[in-house]
């Protein structure tokens, strides 16, 4: 058989519920692969995955790859139908993927449409047609199945993710009678089924009410009752030990009082991100049954949103005024280490400097300054630090946008990155410690912590911490860490700056 008669299988289905599987495509690809006379030679399929981005489409990805590469053994890629090679919200990035195809000599069929795709005027009619067609389906889809959820979130039925400590998945049949616990990672296997959350394991309900406990009558601060937590050897839910920031989820979640709350963060068709103000949520305000009482979760949310608010020059400096009176001393340290002080970026930005608060409130530090040199260091490495970054952003192809106020950065128009220094401090025992610092009210997706070596001189190794796992505007950090928080780090940012990169188009003349 000749060369030209050598064909690639491209199939795909997003569920494994879809009508037309990944076998069943193949069956009709074969049928028209045999009726030509073409030897079907590789096989490329992404099973269960969406065709709204090339992004988690291996097989796809790997087809392209190969095309590039100059390593394609076949002059023809076989496909469903238009829909199968992909529903992409930008008809022209469907076109694109099939224009590299042919670029390289190689063919694209849809086996099972009423056209044949022989770049006559017709054919590229209806093909546009069919792309938009199959973006336009998978809105309507969308729209669909939100307003499907939003329905079950009223009915008080759980709409994924974990139950949380204390909380777990109960499967219930069409009815609403219990069929059994579902374990982590396990999910409902009958379209009829749905999930509720119910009260866990004795011990567990008791210490989350421990925990409200400590935080109202105690007075403790989420670090300390984590701490307190760690200390007796209790772990979370996903056997991990407790920070400020599970501490602080499981003091503010709805859920420990029987409510179901959807729609908080949006991720339609694949898009980016997007926080949802509280007046676009849905919720059902008595969907489970409570673990904790209505009262002391709403008297714990009234003294966290009350830290939030914005506080005046002589509210911060009273607060300042209360550490010297108690400490005798003021430090950048000890101000960031106060649970209920605005950071030390606060003070500076409302005063100055933290020398100019401190002076306000009547402390002259009477030791040297040391630090304020390196301050000033740090300074002057930050402008070039990000210059760095962003040249090597550019060098991959990346299109960079750089606030010149703030130095976010905005990436390929498709995510913001902030980028912080964390001074390298030694504790009176001798240890190295660093405070990340985050600017959550820039609303960045990814913030990258540099971590500074003893001398404070030059990069030691490098955080990235996506949004959505930043609870609180700072983060204290030793050497070694446990696994949840050094599971961020990373010796340079070769992994980053590969994110960004982006395949060069051609443009024919």
């Amino acid at each position: 058989m000749n060369e030209a008669s050598r064909a690639a299988i491209y199939v795909r289905m997003s569920t494994e519920h879809q009508q037309y599987s990944t076998e069943n495509q193949a069956d009709v690809i074969r049928e028209y692969a045999a009726k030509r006379g073409m030897e079907i030679v590789r096989t490329f399929a992404d099973a269960g995955k969406s065709g709204l981005r090339l992004d988690g489409r291996d097989a796809l990805k790997l087809l392209i790859d190969t095309v590039l590469a100059g390593q394609a053994d076949f002059r023809t890629v076989l496909v469903y139908d238009v829909s199968r090679w992909g529903r992409f919200q930008d008809a022209d990035e469907s076109a694109y993927y099939e224009y590299i195809c042919k670029r390289a000599g190689i063919t694209v069929q849809y086996c099972a449409e009423q056209f044949e795709n022989d770049g006559s005027i017709a054919s590229n009619i209806v093909k546009t047609v069919k792309r938009a067609m199959a973006g336009e389906y998978s809105r309507e889809l969308s729209a669909k199945v939100f307003q499907g959820q939003c329905r079950l979130i009223e009915l008080g039925y759980r709409q994924g993710g974990p139950a949380g400590f204390g909380l777990r998945r109960m499967l219930v049949d069409e009815k609403g009678d219990p069929k059994g616990e579902l374990r982590f990672g396990e999910k409902k296997s009958i379209q009829t089924d749905r999930v509720i959350l119910v009260p866990g394991p004795e011990g567990e309900v008791e210490t989350v009410r421990r925990v409200y406990r400590l935080f109202l009558d105690e007075q403790r601060t989420e670090r300390e009752i984590a701490l307190l937590l760690n200390d007796e050897g209790v772990l979370t839910d996903r056997g991990r030990p407790w920070t400020r920031g599970t501490v602080h989820e499981l003091l503010t979640n709805e859920k420990y009082v029987g409510q179901n709350v959807f729609n908080r963060v949006s991720f339609k068709l694949k898009k980016k991100r997007v926080h949802n103000p509280p007046e676009m949520w849905v919720r059902d305000e008595a969907a489970f049954e409570p673990i904790v009482d209505q009262a002391a979760f709403h008297t714990v949310r009234g003294i966290i949103l009350g830290r939030h608010r914005r506080l005046s020059n002589e509210e911060m400096l009273a607060r300042l005024k209360e550490v010297f009176d108690r400490h005798g001393k003021l430090s950048g340290v000890l101000i960031d280490e106060m649970e209920q002080m605005p950071s030390t970026a606060s003070y500076r930005h409302r005063f100055g400097s933290l020398m100019q608060a401190y002076q306000l409130v009547g402390y002259t530090p009477d030791r040297d300054f040391a630090f304020l040199e390196t301050n000033r260091q740090l300074r002057q490495l930050y402008p070039k630090l990000v210059g760095d970054v962003v040249r090597a952003l550019e060098a991959t192809g990346a299109d960079v946008e750089r606030d010149e106020a703030t130095d976010l950065l905005t990436v390929n128009q498709q995510f913001r990155v902030s980028i912080v220094l964390s001074r390298s401090e030694r504790t009176p025992g001798g240890s190295a410690r660093w405070t990340l610092r985050f600017d959550r009210g820039l609303e960045p997706d990814l913030t990258i912590a540099v971590r500074m070596d003893a001398t404070n001189t030059a990069p030691l190794d490098y955080y990235v911490f996506p949004a959505l796992d930043v609870h609180a505007d700072h983060l204290r950090v030793g050497s070694e860490n446990f696994l949840g928080i050094d599971a961020y780090r990373f010796e340079n940012l070769d992994f980053f700056v590969g994110m960004a990169e982006r395949v060069t188009v051609e443009v024919a003349a």
